[in-house]
């Protein structure tokens, strides 16, 4: 079976749950409640998995999609887009060339590091190695 095919199954999951959300948003807006839809999506999904009429496994693999790209929802600049529309429409080749430099620059910290560490902890493996052979022929 393709990737494409097995995804689709996930992408309606996501489409679901963002409905969910754009569903409690509009009523939250609606009656001008306090509380964010976000928070009243989450209080309804919560509350069809415990009267049991909606199965877990049903938003299983799109959750946890969700979760594995969490950090694209938490990036400041991508925040900044959202509040500030009118800015990134004068300015937004600007912001996404800054976002995707920023991203680069992070993703090269973070290979840096890791090479670093994988380095590190091969030598010190090595040196291990050669102790304990060191000590079983004394």
């Amino acid at each position: 079976m393709s990737r494409a095919i097995r995804f689709v199954p996930t992408l309606f999951q996501v489409c679901l749950l963002a409905a969910f959300w754009l569903g409690a948003d509009a009523l939250a807006r609606a009656v001008g409640s306090p509380v964010p839809g976000g928070v009243l999506a989450l209080a309804a999904l919560l509350a069809l998995l415990l009267l049991g009429w909606l199965d877990a496994n049903r938003l299983r693999r799109g959750a946890e999609w969700l979760m594995a790209e969490m950090l694209l929802f938490f990036i400041p600049p991508v925040v900044a887009v959202v509040q500030f529309q009118a800015l990134f429409r004068s300015e937004g080749l600007k912001l996404l060339a800054v976002i995707g430099l920023g991203t680069l620059c992070v993703m090269a910290g973070t290979a840096l590091v890791v090479d670093r560490v994988f380095r590190w902890e091969h030598r010190r493996r090595i040196r291990g190695i050669a102790r304990r052979r060191r000590e079983s022929l004394a």
